[in-house]
């Protein structure tokens, strides 16, 4: 269309019906946010089984990690400690979510996952659900080591 972006704006993120724009491989695109709002906005949002996994992750962070703070960031619920900084993210794809921690490498066991960032593990949660007793331990040791500061709100 001639004289608009191509890109997708804040505004545009919600569809004329109210439903989410799902972004590719299914993660819903959501407005940068703080808080535990925008974040279950997101929650809700996640395709199919998906949204299940999302609200027993975000449960499992709240009951292990009472004080967290949240936010949603590049379309994505990020969780961290005032002062501290973020610790851990989520994000949708086609058949998994993927659940990053960003200081992974210092975690024991270390999650299976690694790539460029010699920080960050990670490990994909697929449909069969995931070890919430590892996952717990994961969430504990994560927010207990300083995290990232790389965006405003900690």
């Amino acid at each position: 269309m001639a004289g608009r972006s191509s890109k997708k704006s804040a505004e545009d993120a919600t569809q004329a019906d109210g439903n989410v724009v799902l972004l590719s491989g299914g993660n819903p695109q959501i407005a940068k946010a703080d808080g535990d709002a925008p974040v279950q906005a997101y929650i809700a949002a996640m395709p199919g089984w998906k949204s299940d996994v999302g609200r027993r992750l975000d449960e499992l962070i709240v009951r292990t990690v009472p004080n967290v703070r949240k936010a949603v960031r590049w379309n994505s619920p990020w969780y961290g400690i005032e002062g501290q900084g973020w610790f851990l993210s989520t994000h949708v794809f086609t058949r998994y979510v993927k659940v990053t921690f960003l200081n992974g490498a210092s975690l024991q066991p270390g999650p299976p996952g690694s790539g460029k960032d010699p920080d960050a593990r990670w490990v994909d949660v697929y449909k069969d659900g995931f070890d919430e007793a590892q996952m717990s331990e994961w969430v504990r040791q994560s927010a207990a080591l300083p995290g990232w500061d790389g965006f405003d709100t900690l």
